[in-house]
């Protein structure tokens, strides 16, 4: 079941799509925040990353919130950054508004996005990881004027195509908001650091699909405080949600590989976690 919710936050109607599992328990359950990309939607982020039949077995709640002008405040020059539109405010009151309404498990709180908004989700991770359980974010890193001095141990999952012409790889400017972003693999070494992990293992997963991407995936972990910190790179892939849809041609956003399936991923780390 999913309904549309209005919800008044740092002075704005906001809105949010929710789903709820129809076999929920009496038990609190966990919740995913899934925020879309640059003129995305949350209808649109509930199908194209849908976590809908992983929700409705586990079960847990999916919450994709609206954002104003289709982007997110994610620190870059993003339509609502310059609005003056204040999203890490939005999301941690959307959180507690979340936890005082629906049967959620105050432990088990996780973020995703892609493009924008997993720009969005890494900001969050840095500036309300008190919030938040775990982040994964696909197809995006962070602005490096971001304020990663205020980062505390979290575990994160970052997946990111080798030929993403929008967000690039090894880093730099990016197409839609500019701005200088970290590359993929100086994402993982900050939160690695973050994380004090101390132990890395790589799996090489082929192109079974043949679909003309591999990933690689590098598993980073630590003994001292058990955060995780894992890299999926999909070689060869664009600008895309693995084992999503081909939401526009290949040849402007580069292809999907459907040797990853990223809901069932990201869910598998999810679930390791709880605060």
């Amino acid at each position: 079941m999913t309904n549309r919710v209005n919800l008044v936050a740092d002075g704005r109607t906001r809105e949010y799509l929710i789903f709820q599992p129809e076999n929920d328990t009496e038990d609190l359950l966990p919740v995913i925040v899934s925020l879309h990309g640059t003129l995305g939607s949350a209808a649109q982020m509930m199908s194209f990353a849908d976590f809908r039949p992983l929700a409705e077995k586990e079960p847990f709640f999916i919450v994709c919130p609206e954002g104003i002008t289709q982007t997110w405040n994610d620190g870059r020059a993003t339509k609502a950054n310059l609005a003056g539109v204040d999203d890490v405010a939005f999301i941690s009151e959307l959180i507690d508004h979340l936890i005082a309404t629906y049967p959620i498990d105050t432990r088990r709180v996780y973020i995703t996005g892609m493009s924008n908004g997993g720009f969005m989700a890494s900001r969050l991770a840095c500036e309300i990881p008190e919030k938040i359980t775990a982040m994964a974010a696909v197809a995006a890193t962070l602005d490096r004027n971001a304020a990663i001095h205020q980062m505390t141990p979290l575990p994160v999952l970052y997946i990111h195509g080798t030929r993403d012409p929008m967000v690039p790889y090894n880093g730099g400017p990016t197409k839609a908001a500019g701005g200088d972003v970290y590359s993929h693999q100086q994402m993982i070494d900050i939160w690695v650091n973050v994380n004090a992990c101390d132990s890395r293992s790589t799996q090489e997963i082929t192109d079974h699909a043949k679909d003309s991407t591999t990933v690689t995936a590098k598993i980073y972990t630590s003994s001292l405080n058990k955060m995780q910190v894992c890299s999926y790179t999909i070689n060869n892939g664009g600008h895309t949600w693995p084992n999503g849809p081909q939401y526009a041609d290949k040849h402007f956003i580069g292809l999907v590989s459907h040797n990853l399936d990223a809901c069932l991923t990201i869910w598998n780390f999810f679930r390791r976690f709880s605060r």
